[in-house]
């Protein structure tokens, strides 16, 4: 800024120079080099009319627990097969299932090891995140305590050497982060013992306040509601999952906005569910699987790994989305599906769900928000 301010004013002592005297040539030639430059370095601090933020499910690149035989074999980039879209993004979000540690013993009382679901990926693959240009992640979920709190440090650890923003445990409940003029606030919860509780709708609303009152926009996390394909309806009610109080997510993501959320990204179930735009702001209630390499079941809905694309005003006020829809099948990592099943799939729960929101999907997977009559 201070070189931009410099090169105005130069340029002006030069105009002024003018009537007092004749400029050659070359000195008109560098005016013009320094007027340009001027306007190039504005541009640059110039913040955007809208941002485009994009959002994916559950992210388990591959575990070397059990044994190393649930790692992929050939070192394949992960999101090589979604980077045409994924790469789009202004932000990007996932939600990270599991851990990035090398090191840590599993946490879990499992007298079988190998129907023991703890997922310790290396953390040499948080290299495969930046790649990509993930910048904030979710670590609110039922994995990030898998491998104790050495897993949950060194987690923490992989990501920041990846710059890459993260919240939702208790030692970093929230963060702020910047990127092109925007601030950023992001908080993440769950019902798992690790966890900033979701149940907890009092802390939560002063952890989003809190966060408004420092920043352009809120994104808010959530790992919640029961599992499975018999789960993909948002009841409106509180969803309990093998006896475990999962949270209700509909009363969670409105009081969040009521609080001063702008966008909702919600995950848990392992299927998509419906989208709802509540204030004129975006709720995903569940993204479902994204990138999960083995120790997964992904038959049906499963299978499924939407990526939703948000299109939000400076204010968070959503303007347009975008669903694209990818896929996954056993030990195959995610590629984008001709067949559009995810798209089909929240199109419809959208609907039953959420018809209120008015939300009108067009075949290529853009969605807008219906204006009342």
């Amino acid at each position: 800024m201070r070189k931009a301010f410099f090169c105005i004013l130069f340029f002006s002592f030069g105009l002024s120079s003018i009537k007092a005297q004749r400029l050659s040539k070359e000195t008109l030639d560098s005016i013009t080099v320094i007027v340009e430059n001027t306007k190039l370095e504005l541009a640059k601090l110039k913040i955007p009319e809208s941002i485009k933020v994009m959002a994916v499910g559950d992210i388990m690149m591959g575990t070397d627990f059990p044994n190393e035989s649930y790692l992929p074999p050939d070192g394949k980039d992960p999101f090589d097969d979604v980077n045409i879209v994924l790469k789009q993004a202004d932000i990007l979000f996932g939600n990270l299932e599991g851990t990035l540690t090398d090191t840590g013993e599993n946490a879990k009382r499992c007298s079988d090891p190998s129907k023991c679901y703890s997922f310790r990926s290396p953390e040499s693959f948080g290299k495969y995140l930046e790649t990509t240009g993930f910048d904030v992640m979710s670590i609110a979920n039922n994995h990030i305590g898998d491998f104790g709190p050495i897993g949950i440090k060194n987690t923490t650890k992989t990501l920041k050497r990846h710059n890459i923003a993260y919240a939702g445990v208790f030692a970093q409940e929230s963060t702020i982060f910047k990127k092109n003029g925007i601030t950023y606030g992001f908080c993440a919860f769950a019902p798992n013992k690790d966890c900033v509780k979701i149940h907890n709708l009092t802390n939560a609303k002063r952890i989003v306040q809190e966060l408004k009152e420092k920043v352009d926009i809120v994104i808010v996390s959530f790992h919640g509601g029961a599992e499975g394909t018999d789960h993909t309806h948002v009841t409106r009610k509180t969803e309990r999952f093998y006896g475990e109080d999962r949270g209700n997510v509909y009363l969670f993501a409105h009081t969040m906005i009521d609080a001063g959320a702008d966008i909702i990204l919600g995950h848990g179930p392992h299927v998509s569910r419906a989208f709802e735009v509540y204030n004129n702001k975006f709720i995903a209630y569940s993204l479902g699987n994204f990138c999960t390499y083995s120790r997964f079941n992904l038959t049906g809905i499963k299978g499924y790994a939407p990526i939703a694309e948000i299109e939000v005003d400076t204010e968070g006020n959503f303007i347009k989305g975008k669903l694209h829809s990818a896929k996954q099948i056993d030990e195959i990592y995610p590629f984008m599906d001709a067949q559009q099943r995810a798209l089909k799939e929240i199109k419809k729960l959208t609907l039953e769900d959420f018809p209120e929101s008015r939300l009108i999907f067009e075949e290529d997977g853009s969605f807008i928000q219906k204006k009342e009559n």
